[in-house]
């Protein structure tokens, strides 16, 4: 342990399962107080639970970002128990897997948590990190991009989008909230193995085995990647050592997009 975060307040959307999970437990291990923000109850307490098995100090809020009254209640949870915020990790994302056959509700969907939802956290936040440092300001927002943001997935055209889009965001983000000390960059990971992935998995009806066989290859390293892969990347960008880093995105996808 090095205690990069020792100290600070760290928001984790998504934070009860995949990478989110693996991202709060790091952090926590590195000296961070977490706030774990996520719409699953027993997944939110299960992270909590881990991280306090551990030592480490953290608090679970219930909260569907595509709503703005519970994307402000992360933030007002972060100070009620901690006092400040320094780090958010964008990490919470809906994985709505179509092409045009989308319906209207499934691209309000997709929008509304992956794109208006980060926005929403990532306004409170700042908001409170703009106060940190005697009113000078200070932080870190590490938004979760995507290999989909870059490249043509079949039937991916409502996720894509959104990854897409969420580069773009950090680049304006970083810009506005640069006078205030505050960083914006994206961590992009290809096939991870999450829950998400589980889910898409079994929506094409095959193996684990099969789909890692498949899936494997497309990346140089010839292996799909662990949510700790990502949680590493993203606890960089937010810590001190990726001080003059803004404005940027950091591939992890195992060499996919190198191609």
């Amino acid at each position: 342990m090095s205690n990069r975060l020792k100290d600070k307040v760290a928001i984790v959307t998504g934070g009860g399962a995949g990478i989110g999970q693996a991202t709060a437990v790091l952090f926590a291990e590195e000296g961070a107080n977490v706030v774990i923000g996520d719409l699953d109850q027993a997944n939110g307490d299960a992270t909590q639970a881990l991280i306090e098995a551990a030592g480490g100090q953290a608090i679970f809020v219930r909260a569907d970002i595509s709503r703005e009254e519970d994307a402000r209640k992360l933030t007002e949870e972060a100070l009620r128990a901690f006092g400040r915020v320094d780090v958010l990790v964008n990490n919470a994302a809906t994985f709505i897997l179509k092409g045009l056959e989308a319906t209207v509700e499934d691209w309000q969907r997709s929008l509304g948590v992956n794109v208006i939802g980060l926005a929403l956290v990532s306004r409170y936040a700042s908001e409170a990190m703009k106060q940190n440092d005697g009113g000078k300001g200070s932080g870190a927002i590490v938004n979760l991009g995507s290999m989909s943001s870059f490249i043509a997935q079949p039937h991916f055209i409502s996720y894509s989008a959104t990854k897409a889009a969420i580069i773009q965001m950090t680049r304006n983000m970083a810009m506005d909230l640069a006078p205030f000390n505050i960083r914006v960059n994206a961590a992009c990971p290809g096939t991870i193995i999450t829950q998400a992935t589980e889910n898409h998995r079994n929506q094409v009806g095959i193996s684990l085995d099969e789909f890692k066989a498949m899936e494997g290859p497309k990346h140089l390293l010839n292996r799909v990647g662990h949510p700790r892969e990502v949680a590493y990347p993203i606890l960089f960008l937010a810590s001190e050592e990726a001080s003059f880093i803004t404005g940027t995105h950091l591939m992890v996808d195992g060499g996919y997009t190198a191609q």
